[in-house]
């Protein structure tokens, strides 16, 4: 199974890229990027910038820092050492995460090579813009709205849909705040910032001053019905974060874009979404606490993109269910345990995943990874490629 791995890295490596606009074309918002990185999510960057209160960014950070030592205790050091084990050699350094808001943190830590990391969620990256102009007052109350909403991230290793749309509006966007706060997490600085859209065929095109400025009146808008409305401008609809080390210059950069997305068949087929996917070739990839949507005959073109491409695949039972990945020869290892979905879902998928728990020896689990079972155990699998 390793070496068949390695041949279709080889592959991924030699695939089609999507065609890419020149970056420098494209407004960065590196130094909203920096004050996000220093003030919400408290990397150890100096002091406090002019013009925030730098007694209330203290108090924030101490109880920012005393949780993400506590997160790297109980989820990245162990989650570190597992996938250093079961990740082979000559991955593709091209990581996709479906239904992964936030959750930039997890994508580094399962695939620490990686060099573009694409996430996609019903989530707006958000208005980076707003941070710098609030008084203190505002400062406090969103810098509170900010842990209590990524609280289930670091305590949990996941987010609550519920506490994500919390921060859909405001001067703090959940989604940029939370990937800040990963690359503190593990290590890395952000390079620079900017906004994006897809052309026809899956293109990156780069929002330039004109563009953001004649967007600046056109609200995004939920793109599910139970979603919420944002107050940001359209043009905070996709983002593009690079980063490296911290303090490597020399370090690779790596690309992290966000999609805002509904990836149901109805809005992913055909579109330039799709078109931009498809044209990475072979990937790694990530997903959990995906509330079972891979389970659903609406969101199979998602899955089928997922089979056809996926060399190697880290999730929980939200992953691809038995039924599909046996048509497709793909071959699922388990670790912890599984009785049930942690949420209602297909008894039919429930019976299949329990036969494949019950199929293969007991295998530890020393963190959690997305959701637990019903019964409330840990548990992971990934998917590979079958022999040829």
């Amino acid at each position: 199974m390793f070496r068949r791995l390695v041949v279709l890295a080889a592959l991924a490596a030699a695939a089609p890229r999507v065609a890419r606009a020149d970056a420098a074309a494209g407004r960065d918002f590196a130094s909203d990027a920096r004050l996000f990185y220093r003030v919400v999510a408290c990397a150890d960057d100096g002091p406090v910038p002019p013009g925030f209160d730098a007694k209330i960014v203290d108090a924030h950070c101490k109880e920012m820092r005393e949780r993400l030592t506590k997160f790297e205790t109980k989820y990245l050091t162990p989650a570190s050492a597992f996938f250093g084990e079961v990740r082979p050699k000559g991955l593709p350094t091209t990581v996709v995460y479906p239904f992964g808001g936030g959750d930039l943190v997890s994508a580094l830590t399962v695939y620490p090579d990686a060099r573009e990391i694409t996430t996609m969620s019903l989530e707006h990256p958000g208005d980076p813009t707003r941070l710098a102009g609030l008084d203190a007052r505002h400062l406090k109350s969103s810098l509170r709205l900010f842990r209590d909403s990524i609280r289930g991230l670091l305590v949990n290793n996941d987010s609550a849909s519920t506490n994500m749309m919390k921060l859909e509006r405001g001067p703090i966007p959940g989604q940029l705040a939370y990937f800040m706060t990963g690359l503190v997490a593990t290590g890395y600085e952000p390079v620079s910032l900017r906004y994006f859209k897809l052309g026809p065929d899956g293109a990156v095109i780069y929002l330039t001053d004109a563009d953001i400025t004649a967007l600046a009146d056109e609200k995004a808008k939920k793109i599910k019905g139970s979603w919420v409305d944002t107050d940001y401008s359209r043009a905070y609809d996709n983002m593009e974060l690079t980063f490296r080390k911290k303090g490597v210059a020399s370090a690779p950069l790596i690309v992290h874009r966000h999609f805002s997305a509904n990836l149901a068949d109805d809005k992913l087929k055909g579109s330039p979404l799709l078109a931009h996917l498809e044209a990475k070739g072979k990937v790694a990839v990530i997903t959990k606490a995906a509330s079972y949507l891979l389970w659903l005959s609406d969101f199979k073109v998602i899955r089928d993109y997922l089979i056809a491409h996926l060399v190697f695949m880290a999730s929980d039972s939200t992953g691809i269910p038995p039924r599909f990945a046996k048509k497709a020869g793909l071959v699922q290892t388990t670790y912890g345990s599984f009785d049930g979905s942690y949420l209602g879902a297909s008894e039919n998928d429930n019976d299949a995943f329990r036969k494949l728990w019950k199929s293969q020896p007991k295998r530890k689990l020393p963190f959690r990874f997305g959701y637990p079972d019903s019964a409330g155990h840990v548990h992971l699998m990934l998917t590979t490629p079958g022999a040829p």
